[in-house]
C-alpha cells in the first residue's frame, strides 16, 4: 500500500500544495501573491484573502497533477508554524478539514524544520549530523542537524534576521520590495570590496544584523550630501559591497560552528539560500576546509509545499500526529 500525504504551505505569502508518495514529491505546486509589491512589504491581511483565494485551485491542481484522489489520501501535512497567523489560519483550517472529513491523520510540520528537511527531497542528500545555515526573513540561524526529527538551534539572529537586512538596505537604496534579489542581481556587476561596512560580532554563534542596516543609512546620507546622485553611480558597488558583508558574517559563524562540532557537512535552507553570492561563498569553502556543501534547488529555497511534504513523511512514518484541536503558533520553536 502507498503511503500517499497532501501538503499545505500558507506561512506568508505563497500558497503552496504538494503531493509525496512513499518519501517521493510528486510535484510542488506554487501560487505567488504580487499584490505586496505595492506596499514595500508583505501586508498579512491581504495575505490572509489572497490565501482563501488560492488555496482550493492549488490543492486540486496538485492532486490533479499527481492523478490521485482525495479518498487516496493516507494524511495531510500543513504548516503549523512559525509565520503569520491569519495566513497560517487559512492552511491550518483548510487541512483540519479536509482531514476530518477524510478521517486521516493530520501532520502539523515546522516551518523551519522542513526547509531544512527541503535536502532530502533530491540527491545529494547530507548525512547525519549536519549543520544548517536556514536563512529567510524572519530567521537566521545555526542548526545541528542529528536526524530527521531532532534538531537544536546552535546558533541565531539576536535581532533582525538576514532576509531583512537584505531587503532594508534594499529599500534604502531605492529598490523596490523584495529588494533582496535586486541587490543580489546588482551585486554581481560590482566591486565587492569598494565600499566597507563595520560588521557586528556576538558572543559564541549569534548573529546580530540591527547595526550594520543603521551603519549603511548613515553611510548613504553622508555620502548623498556631498554628491545627490551617489548612489544612482555606485549602485553596482554598493549592492556587492553591503551583499559581501552580509555573507561573509554569516560564514564567519559558519566556520566556527564546524570548528566547534567537528562537522564538514554544511548545508543551507530558506529563501536567502537562493542568493547566488552565498552558494558561491560556501561552495569556495569546499576545497579550502574540505566541507561537502549542500544547497537546495532554487524552487525548494523558497516557501512551498514541498518541503513540508518531505517534513510530513518523516512525521507519518513517526506516527507524530496532530489532534484537531490544534492551534497555529506564529512563534513556534524547534
Amino acid at each position: 500500500m502507498r503511503n500517499i500525504i497532501l501538503a499545505i504551505e500558507s506561512s506568508c505569502d505563497e500558497t503552496s500544495a504538494s503531493i509525496i508518495i512513499d518519501g517521493k514529491v510528486i510535484n510542488n505546486v506554487i501560487a505567488t501573491q504580487s499584490i505586496h509589491e505595492n506596499y514595500g512589504g508583505v501586508v498579512p491581511e491581504l495575505a490572509s484573502r489572497a490565501h482563501q483565494q488560492n488555496i482550493v485551485p492549488v490543492v486540486e491542481e496538485s492532486l490533479k497533477n499527481a492523478n490521485i484522489k482525495k479518498s487516496d489520501l493516507n494524511a495531510i501535512a500543513y504548516t503549523k508554524g512559525p509565520g503569520l497567523l491569519g495566513a497560517l489560519l487559512v492552511g491550518s483550517s483548510f487541512a483540519k478539514s479536509m482531514a476530518y472529513a477524510l478521517d486521516i491523520p493530520l501532520l502539523g510540520v515546522n516551518h523551519m524544520q522542513a526547509h531544512i528537511l527541503a535536502h532530502f527531497i533530491e540527491e545529494p542528500k547530507p548525512k547525519f549530523p549536519f549543520l544548517c545555515l536556514t536563512v529567510s526573513g524572519g530567521h537566521t540561524q545555526i542548526v545541528k542537524v542529528d536526524d530527521y526529527l531532532t534538531m537544536e538551534i546552535v546558533g541565531e539572529t539576536k535581532d533582525d534576521a538576514v532576509g531583512e537586512a537584505f531587503d532594508k538596505c534594499a529599500k534604502i537604496l531605492g529598490l523596490p520590495y523584495p529588494g533582496g534579489p535586486l541587490i543580489d542581481k546588482y551585486a554581481k556587476l560590482g566591486d565587492p570590496r569598494k565600499f566597507t561596512f563595520p560588521q557586528t560580532t556576538m558572543d559564541g554563534l549569534n548573529y546580530s544584523f540591527s547595526g550594520i542596516k543603521t551603519a549603511f543609512l548613515y553611510f548613504l546620507r553622508d555620502q548623498v550630501k556631498e554628491d545627490k546622485d551617489f548612489i544612482a553611480n555606485n549602485l553596482n558597488d554598493l549592492c556587492a559591497s553591503i551583499q559581501y558583508t552580509l555573507i561573509q558574517m554569516l560564514l564567519k559563524k559558519v566556520i566556527a560552528a564546524s570548528k566547534q562540532f567537528n562537522i564538514k557537512q554544511i548545508a543551507i535552507a530558506g529563501g536567502v539560500s537562493a542568493n547566488s553570492g552565498l552558494r558561491e561563498a560556501l561552495t569556495e569553502q569546499v576545497s579550502r576546509r574540505q566541507w561537502q556543501v549542500f544547497i537546495p534547488k532554487m524552487e525548494y529555497c523558497t516557501d512551498n509545499a514541498g518541503m513540508i511534504a518531505m517534513a510530513g513523511h518523516f512525521q507519518y512514518l513517526n506516527q507524530k500526529f496532530d489532534s484537531l484541536t490544534e492551534t497555529p503558533e506564529p512563534r513556534m520553536q524547534f
